[in-house]
């Protein structure tokens, strides 16, 4: 047998630091433990995350908009942690050594947010209802949260790149399994979504908030347990170095070669001359055509050698030069998420808001809180995902051609178009609920004759949606990313989530103010039926229309990487 068919081809070593054993390690037998250890993870985080605003709001005595910006302040730090997680990741610590570090972290913090609504001193005083936490009540309990935030920022940008490392880029059998990952990836996070959403909200509502912090704290340990079992079976890429320094190398040593020409011959810049890449844990990067400006940052002069060596500083790599051009070339598409991730952030808004205003009860005695309907966006992401990979992938690959199915760009375009459907969806939804107030002057009723059901479609519609856009995001940032900065661009495709709730708010609050002008209600004043809900649906649909467009172009001039050589 070949040294070629025993070993990976794609610069990945085992745990002992050994070339990886394509037998021994990787493929399904090791991404078992990384699935399991997401479905925990993310049952801790949507098991403490959902309802938290309750808690904050019941418990820690804070008003409705304090407690609301209390979480969605969190909610952000948690998708902007990744950031740190990613860099440490791809610059000193690898993937593997980075999830652990932070897992501690996170079940320190689970644990400590558990003590702090059941222990008593710790937990604020009640009476009742009524309840009363003392300032370092509160602290113990941000502390908590924060180093939660901390914690999930370590492994949110990190797994699901560690997932995909255990298949052989350079191995077609493999590579095809690797597309299936990141859709089971996704669907493992919705089974934790879907308890954590269903189960633990309903202890937490009606058992206490000790159990309801507890079990996700337990749900985290068992995480960190399942991921430590597979290590022997784990495949690592090697840390190459901070990423962000060679970045800033290529922008300086183009900036100080700007009079320099580059010469129309390709093959005359700088790159090292084995086959392989200079960057731990990278393959080359062949040169392309656009952005040639920092192509200038390769061309040899004489001023580039100190003391017999090249100073990096004045002369980068092709495969350097190339990275700063991937990075670039993917911020466009990056961009594109932010709207569709505002359209996402409704769920656990506006759409809870209007379905506040409708019938909630299930049969005579079961009431169903509106905020458990985003069970059925977890639901059809449960759906699609599989029928996704087992039905539409091989039926699209007839008549594509293309070995996804789709190309992960035409695959996030489709979800672009369904999440447009799902504004739709819900704006016909409020016209009618709003012509049901008028026709009944309904205007002051807690909640009009209309089932809370009728918003399953537009849930239904934002899971469909996740999963073509969402999932092919993933895939593509790790995909395209040069490989020894996966772990930043998946942190990137994170960002996404934080801005769009950021631009949602903006979007609420400018609507707010400029609806409200000379004593008016506005869209979305306290009693719905009085408002017009139905219109900042359209504007959603409007901008998702615009962002669909622009994205079709921005996809047009997009140039896939195309990457040389093994990784070392």
């Amino acid at each position: 047998m070949a040294e070629d068919d025993v070993y990976t081809n794609d610069g990945t070593v085992d745990i002992r630091n050994k070339p990886a054993n394509k037998k021994k390690t990787g493929n399904w037998k090791a991404c078992s433990f990384i699935l399991g250890n997401e479905c925990c993870e993310r049952l801790a985080y949507y098991g403490m995350g959902t309802n938290l605003v309750n808690y904050i709001q019941d418990r820690l005595n804070q008003g409705n908009v304090a407690a609301a910006n209390s979480v969605t302040n969190w909610s952000g730090t948690c998708y902007i942690t990744p950031l740190i997680g990613a860099f440490l990741a791809d610059a000193y610590l690898g993937r593997y050594w980075t999830i652990a570090s932070f897992s501690i972290i996170y079940v320190l913090g689970m644990t400590l947010l558990t003590l702090s609504a059941s222990v008593t001193g710790l937990k604020p005083h009640c009476i009742g209802h009524d309840c009363h936490a003392t300032a370092s009540q509160t602290a113990v309990c941000f502390v908590a949260l924060y180093m939660i935030a901390l914690g999930t920022g370590g492994i949110k940008p990190c797994v699901s790149s560690f997932g995909a490392d255990q298949f052989d880029e350079t191995d077609e059998a493999e590579r095809r399994k690797k597309s299936s990952f990141f859709n089971w990836f996704y669907f493992s996070i919705n089974i934790g979504a879907l308890i954590a959403s269903s189960v633990l909200v309903w202890i937490q509502m009606n058992v206490g908030w000790g159990w309801g912090f507890g079990i996700p704290a337990v749900a985290m340990a068992i995480a960190v347990v399942f991921f430590f079992s597979g290590s022997n079976l784990y495949r690592l890429q090697k840390p190459g170095g901070s990423p962000l320094t060679r970045i800033c190398q290529v922008m300086i040593a183009s900036f100080r070669k700007v009079n320099v020409k580059v010469p129309a011959d390709k093959s005359l810049l700088y790159e090292t001359a084995d086959k392989e890449c200079n960057i731990q844990g990278s393959r080359k990067l062949e040169h392309t055509d656009k952005l040639v400006f920092f192509d200038k940052a390769a061309v040899e002069t004489e001023k580039d050698q100190v003391k017999g060596s090249v100073d990096p500083w004045k002369l980068c790599t092709v495969t350097q030069v190339e990275e700063l051009k991937s990075i670039i070339r993917l911020l466009p598409i990056w961009a594109s998420g932010i709207v569709f991730s505002t359209v996402y952030g409704q769920m656990s808004t506006m759409f809870v808001l209007q379905g506040n205003t409708m019938d909630q009860h299930m049969g005579p005695h079961f009431k169903i809180p509106s905020a458990s309907l985003s069970l059925f966006d977890t639901l059809s992401v449960i759906f699609w995902a599989p029928v996704y990979d087992k039905l539409i992938v091989p039926y699209a690959r007839k008549f594509t051609g293309v070995e996804r199915g789709f190309t992960q760009l035409q695959r996030m375009g489709i979800g672009l178009v369904i999440s447009i459907f799902s504004m739709l969806t819900a704006g016909i939804l409020e016209v009618v609920r709003l012509n049901i107030v008028k026709r009944n002057n309904y205007y002051d009723l807690e909640y009009i004759p209309m089932s809370i059901f009728w918003q399953v479609p537009q849930y239904f519609l934002i899971g469909c949606a996740e999963v073509f856009t969402f999932i092919g995001q993933l895939e593509f940032f790790y995909d395209q990313a040069p490989d020894a900065m996966r772990s930043m661009c998946s942190a990137l495709s994170l960002t996404t989530v934080a801005l769009g709730n950021y631009l949602s708010t903006l979007l609420v609050t400018i609507v707010t103010k400029v609806t409200t002008r000379h004593g008016k209600l506005g869209w979305i004043p306290d009693n719905l039926n009085r408002g017009h809900l139905d219109y900042f649906y359209w504007v959603l649909a409007i901008l998702s229309l615009i962002n669909f467009v622009v994205y079709l172009w921005i996809s047009k001039w997009y140039t896939y990487k195309k990457a040389t050589g093994h990784a070392h």
